[in-house]
């Protein structure tokens, strides 16, 4: 899975318990008619990956939904999910590296169309 957007905030690398275990969080705004505003948490060395962006920078990252059960001292059973990255692009970047279409032409870069009737049936079912 996927997410895109704009960065709007990235944390700093926190670090719990005896075994290093390292989190970094980074909050991305998605680019839709009711803007998201998703929280995505690279974990142990995936931390580094966000070190070269910056907010404000269109990103593409590479998801993983993550889900746990915890059950609290009263017994009662609680459900927790997450959304873990593990790849993020600069969507800049990739643009300029894989330009798949052409750039549109201006619309006066083309010659009128000469020859053509309007009287002419067309055969098309459209």
């Amino acid at each position: 899975m996927e997410v895109q957007g704009k960065v709007k905030m990235i944390g700093e690398t926190q670090t719990f318990g005896s075994n290093g275990f390292r989190k970094r969080e980074v909050v991305v705004t998605t680019e839709e008619q009711y803007p998201q505003h998703i929280m995505v948490e690279f974990v142990q060395d995936k931390c580094d990956l966000l070190n070269p962006f910056q907010v404000g920078q269109d990103v593409k990252i590479s998801i993983n939904l993550r889900g746990r059960e915890w059950v609290n001292p009263q017994g009662e059973t609680k459900y927790f999910n997450s959304i873990q990255g593990w790849r993020i692009e600069s969507l800049q970047a990739a643009a300029q590296q894989n330009p798949s279409m052409p750039p549109v032409p201006p619309a006066d870069a083309f010659e009128p169309a000469t020859g053509i009737s309007n009287d002419e049936q067309d055969d098309l079912p459209f």
